[in-house]
């Protein structure tokens, strides 16, 4: 028994970033925190389909409270690899957020810009608060400044799949976090 490790796609990897071990860690510790701020709050944990679903797995796991789970599929990045900055919903949560805490809970934060449409969407839709964990962090592509309350780890600006992040609908089931080496999506940026 096991799960897809870097040495089974080890041709398109050019190293391991995050490993399992301290992606659970990262978890744990903001998890430990969140069960304080939201005992007796009843959150619901929103995660965006599909990059964070194994984050937000392991997150509500991790949680010492009761919480609920609702989705959305958005979109700003077409087929690229690129955000066009226009945010789409291609599946909308089931769950009425009118008065409730929402945790946001998040695979990675890049430019900022679907995230923060979020954060107002949900306000806009009467949310008692709206805070946001994000597992990884890549400052360099910040666009929109967005408040992540939970924070994981901030990485370089390279191109990482694994745990929920993918290229292509790929890699995402990798148990850590590395870098995917350039020439595999090299093509699509020439």
């Amino acid at each position: 028994m096991g799960c897809m490790r870097i040495a089974d796609v080890q041709d398109d990897i050019d190293h391991e970033l995050v490993s399992a071990e301290k992606i659970h860690a990262i978890i744990e510790h903001a998890a430990a925190q969140a069960s304080e701020d939201y005992r007796g709050k009843d959150p619901l944990l929103v995660a965006v389909l599909k990059g964070a679903v194994n984050t937000l797995a392991s997150f509500s796991q991790a949680l010492s409270i009761p919480c609920q789970i609702d989705f959305m599929s958005l979109s700003s990045y077409g087929s690229g690899t690129v955000s066009s900055g226009t945010v789409t919903i291609r599946q909308d949560l089931s769950t009425d957020v009118r008065g409730r805490h929402i945790l946001i809970v998040e695979d990675i934060v890049d430019s900022g810009r679907t995230l923060a449409w979020l954060v107002e969407e949900l306000k806009r839709r009467g949310a008692a608060s709206v805070e946001i964990f994000a597992l990884l962090e890549k400052p360099a592509r910040r666009e929109v400044d967005v408040d992540v309350k939970y924070k994981g780890l901030e990485i370089p600006d390279e191109f990482v799949v694994g745990f929920g992040l993918d290229y292509d609908e790929r890699y995402r089931n990798l148990d850590s976090i590395a870098v995917l080496k350039p020439a595999v999506y090299q093509g699509e940026q020439a």
